[in-house]
């Protein structure tokens, strides 16, 4: 599909998606429904994992201001919903590129992300509250990520941190020199690619499906993943037989 603010690849176990419009890749209506279609045909593609990042110096520097007026605020916020939606019913594992400023609706789906790399010249924060309006997405996020008064300081500042802070307190998995970030980036990412794309798949649901439980229903629901999914997959039997084996596993993603 031809996409006016979006650019897709594909290659080395990874399904990127590139926000394109210059110069700061700001979100409007229009770009945020192209994105909705963009994560969908991401999910479907043979590799393991989707990485989301940004053309030029800027990840996003969040929705498009132009857009929040009462005209237009109910159709941005039932995109901008939809977006998040489309991203939590995601299978793969997604990960965000940051290769400078994500702040606002940027860097919400910055922190929506499974994993995060971000350049050392990356900057990172919620400052909606600064003009008047506030970030629903990082509202719900960010105090599950951290620690309430770390979550509320980010939300009530507005503040804007670097990669280094993220790294420090547990928003960023890795931060990377900014002359390499292309290549440390798909380095990083080579980690996961290496796996089953199955299992990486259902190592993600397991890890959705204990969140919020108590432990034992929590529990439960993971081993019902385990026993009547994995474990009936060819990649889970593959796995283990090359364990056993002493040799490199054939992933057939089955």
């Amino acid at each position: 599909m031809a996409y006016q603010f979006i650019k897709t690849e594909s290659e080395a176990g990874v399904a990127t998606i590139t926000l394109d419009r210059p110069p700061l890749n700001v979100l409007n209506i229009e770009m945020m429904e192209e994105l909705i279609l963009a994560l969908k045909w991401a999910d479907e593609q043979n590799e393991p994992v989707v990485a989301i990042t940004g053309e030029g110096k800027a990840f996003s520097a969040g929705v498009d201001i132009a857009d929040h007026t009462p005209e237009k605020v109910d159709m941005m916020i039932d995109v901008f919903d939809r977006l998040f939606l489309t991203m939590s019913e995601m299978k793969k594992p997604t990960a965000a590129l940051v290769n400078g400023a994500a702040l606002g609706g940027g860097y919400e789906i910055v922190i929506f992300c499974d994993l995060v790399v971000a350049s050392e010249k990356a900057k990172l924060g919620q400052p909606e509250i600064q003009v008047g309006v506030l970030p629903p997405i990082a509202c719900y996020v960010l105090p599950r990520l951290l620690s309430w008064p770390l979550a509320m300081e980010i939300l009530l500042s507005g503040d804007v941190f670097d990669a280094a802070r993220g790294e420090q307190i547990g928003l960023v998995n890795k931060v990377l020199p900014a002359d390499n970030f292309k290549e440390g980036a798909k380095e990083f990412l080579a980690r996961f690619t290496k796996s089953s794309p199955l299992v990486l798949a259902l190592t993600k649901k397991a890890a959705i499906a204990g969140a919020g439980k108590d432990f034992a229903s929590g529990l439960k629901a993971i081993d019902k993943i385990y026993l009547d999914e994995l474990m009936k997959t060819e990649d889970a039997i593959e796995g283990l037989q090359a364990f056993m084996e002493k040799r490199k596993p054939n992933w057939q993603g089955k």
